[in-house]
């Protein structure tokens, strides 16, 4: 198995049992390190998403809850939100990890560790996060005096 991928699954289980009996995450970290030692680099990734996911836990959250808006977030499956925590961190706020890679690497952990349902489930708020992301925004209507004063400004045809 890969060492990112190990080090995904080690961050999913430190961040289900900080997410389940908050415990202390430098705790958790160690002792799973401790179970499963991985190599510095993949110690060093599993480090960067939990402590990443915890630090912008109310971000990723506030994402989860807009596209997922069926399922209250405290109602989710606790490894599914992590598994959405982990995902959505790394293709919003990392710069390491493609987003399909990302996509499939969580569809791979709900498949391991989450119900029948949870891939499909993570598959469509993450493939929903990536649709909404790559539509561009709304423009904003152009005041009517803001119009006016553009209509009136000196253009290179008359100065």
């Amino acid at each position: 198995m890969k060492i990112r991928r190990q080090a995904r699954i080690l961050a999913l289980q430190a961040l289900f049992e900080v997410d389940s009996a908050n415990h202390p995450v430098e705790l958790v970290l160690a002792q799973r390190l401790e179970d499963k030692p991985l190599p510095p680099d993949g110690e060093t990734f599993a480090r960067s998403l939990v402590l990443g996911v915890l630090e912008h836990k109310p971000k990723l959250d506030e994402l989860i809850s807009t596209i997922a808006t069926d399922w209250p977030l405290e109602q989710m499956a606790i490894v599914d939100r992590n598994i959405l925590r982990i995902a959505i961190h790394e293709i919003t706020l990392g710069d390491q990890t493609p987003t399909k890679v990302a996509i499939n690497e969580a569809v791979e952990l709900a498949k391991l560790f989450g119900s029948e349902s949870s891939r499909r489930f993570v598959n469509g708020v993450l493939g929903t996060l990536v649709l909404r992301r790559s539509q561009p925004a709304p423009s904003k209507p152009r005041s009517a005096s803001r119009r006016k004063s553009e209509d009136n400004s000196p253009t290179k045809e008359n100065t």
